[in-house]
């Protein structure tokens, strides 16, 4: 089963491209997992060397925060990857193509797959920066509620998270309130940046596929949603150097994700 709509040429009235939106089975994410380790054991360096670079990344990151004392938005911004992971992936959706094509991936690949359709994913961009300052502001509004205007020593807040029933209660509201916003970017992205990757068409059009998508396959969507969160936080907890594999890995699964649930059909236009 399907459902599917169609995009208008902007010059015409006829539709000009058929989008549809297939229907899978929970065993799906297992597939795709496989299918992104396939892919990054057929081009390693390249995908390793791209994982490592988002890992330096976050290492330089993390330590300018310590050294310029704003160690305190290390948490609310690791949370926040979520938000900006799909873009991320960008540089795994081209290796992924490349191999798809029959092409030896390289750098150029990964590193400038975006050029193409940069002004739209671009907007994608700040559609997902929009959730992500959404949550650092939310981050601030709880951390005050809870905590106040002062701010503790690193290993007074960190232990206060975790023993006193403050901190436990911002994280518990934290977790609902952080979820239900990151599920929001991931449903009008899941989709969408690949998309925006591979076809000729608006980021709103991109987004409403996305949408579509993750109505059509709630539950599906909904774990792979958790499994992506997971790997991440597994990744961070290794203090980012598991990232430089999960990183890749969950990339090529998304692209090879998005391939089996949208499906697009090119319609010959009705001459006048």
């Amino acid at each position: 089963m399907n459902a599917a709509t169609t995009k208008t040429n902007h010059h015409s009235d006829q539709p000009s491209v058929k989008i549809t939106i297939n229907k899978v089975g929970l065993d799906r994410p297992r597939a795709w997992l496989a299918a992104g380790v396939e892919d990054f054991r057929r081009a390693t360096v390249v995908s390793l060397s791209y994982g490592m670079f988002w890992v330096g990344l976050s290492i330089a990151i993390t330590l300018g925060a310590f050294t310029l004392g704003y160690w305190y938005w290390l948490l609310p911004m690791i949370a926040g990857f979520m938000f900006i992971g799909p873009l991320v992936a960008v540089g795994s959706y081209g290796i992924s193509r490349a191999l798809e094509r029959g092409q030896v991936p390289n750098l150029g690949d990964a590193f400038g797959s975006w050029r193409p359709h940069a002004g739209q994913l671009a907007m994608m961009g700040v559609m997902m920066m929009i959730f992500f300052l959404a949550w650092i502001r939310l981050a601030t509004l709880l951390f005050a509620l809870f905590f106040g205007f002062e701010v503790p020593s690193p290993a007074t807040l960190y232990t206060a998270l975790l023993t006193t029933s403050e901190g436990l209660g911002m994280l518990a509201v934290g977790t609902v309130a952080g979820g239900i916003l990151a599920f929001g970017a991931f449903a009008i992205s899941v989709v969408a940046i690949p998309t925006l990757m591979d076809q000729d068409l608006t980021f709103m059009e991109g987004i409403e596929a996305s949408v579509r998508c993750v109505a059509r396959n709630f539950r599906v969507m909904l774990l792979w949603a958790v499994i992506l969160t997971l790997c991440v936080l597994v990744g961070v907890m290794t203090f980012y150097i598991g990232l430089a594999l999960i990183l890749p890995v969950l990339g090529h699964a998304s692209w090879h994700a998005y391939e089996e649930l949208v499906r697009f059909n090119s319609l010959e236009k009705i001459s006048s």
